[in-house]
């Protein structure tokens, strides 16, 4: 059976995809046919309901769950691993004014449906001059002065100070400090018109995908790599370190907690609509 998958070319994604797509691991008679996008495109292909399995941030999860199915594997939750709001001037100054009533800052950020922005709208709703960019372009508006402040998101948290850039706030830091738990990012849903024993399938077998890059750790350095921003090797572990832990083997109890905090807190501020159906694979 073919199915179509999308996910991100961050470093990542690739090491969780690697032995899935390249059949390091039997994957269950699945073949796939894979496309590689920003996560804000793979949002707006979520939306369209395209792909049989994709990537995609929680954030636009919440608008999907008619179409689509978290799996328990494959998922980037964690502490110290959310956004940043990063700018060129004095940090200090820029969030006294994002903290005011009225925010007149333009801040690039990696696409509306992304959970960083909706991170940004729990703390600092009040900041609505936004401007969509790709999310590795972010550091040279900033400082290129086109944006006053700009949402950085994956390996971009490693290269922005080399850059001359300085940190606002970490909205990671911000998110566990009032949610006391680690930070939903992204996951990886299934399509609800797939028949639900292959979204099993599609779990285990992206589970055991996780499970061989965590034992051959350097087993996909070369895909990871061709796929990468121009990153040192160094950057690209580091990068992975940061998003693939405990929570992408298997989401568990702690994981689902999270979500659940996440969509709830969203819920009560209007920034989601109402979710009527289970969101996790049962």
């Amino acid at each position: 059976m073919k199915l179509t998958l999308g996910f991100s070319p961050c470093p990542n994604d690739t090491f969780i995809f690697d032995a899935l797509i390249h059949h390091k691991i039997d994957t269950e008679g699945l073949e796939f046919e894979v496309f590689y996008d920003d996560v804000e495109t793979l949002n707006q292909k979520a939306f369209r309901g395209e792909l049989d399995i994709t990537k995609l941030s929680y954030h636009a999860f919440a608008y999907v769950v008619d179409k689509y199915v978290l799996l328990d594997a494959g998922s980037a939750l964690g502490f110290g691993v959310g956004p940043m709001l990063i700018c060129k001037g004095d940090p200090e100054e820029l969030l006294s004014n994002l903290k005011s009533q009225i925010s007149n800052l333009r801040i690039g950020i990696p696409g509306k449906y992304t959970t960083a922005n909706f991170l940004l709208g729990l703390a600092f709703p009040n900041a609505t001059n936004k401007v969509e960019l790709v999310f590795s372009d972010i550091e040279n508006a900033v400082l290129e002065g086109r944006v006053n402040a700009g949402l950085i998101i994956h390996e971009n948290r490693f290269t922005y100070q080399d850059k001359g850039l300085k940190k606002i706030i970490d909205l990671g830091d911000y998110w566990e400090k009032e949610a006391g738990c680690a930070i939903p990012l992204g996951g990886i849903v299934a399509n609800r018109n797939l028949p639900v024993d292959i979204q099993h399938k599609i779990n285990r077998v992206l589970r055991k995908s996780v499970e061989f890059a965590f034992a051959n750790p350097k087993s996909g350095l070369d895909f990871i790599r061709q796929h990468a921003q121009e990153m040192s090797e160094e950057v690209m572990y580091k990068h992975i370190e940061l998003y693939v832990n405990k929570y992408s083997v298997d989401l568990g109890e702690e994981g689902r907690k999270a979500i659940n905090l996440l969509f709830s807190t969203a819920l009560e501020k209007g920034i989601i609509p109402a979710i009527k159906k289970d969101i996790f694979l049962t």
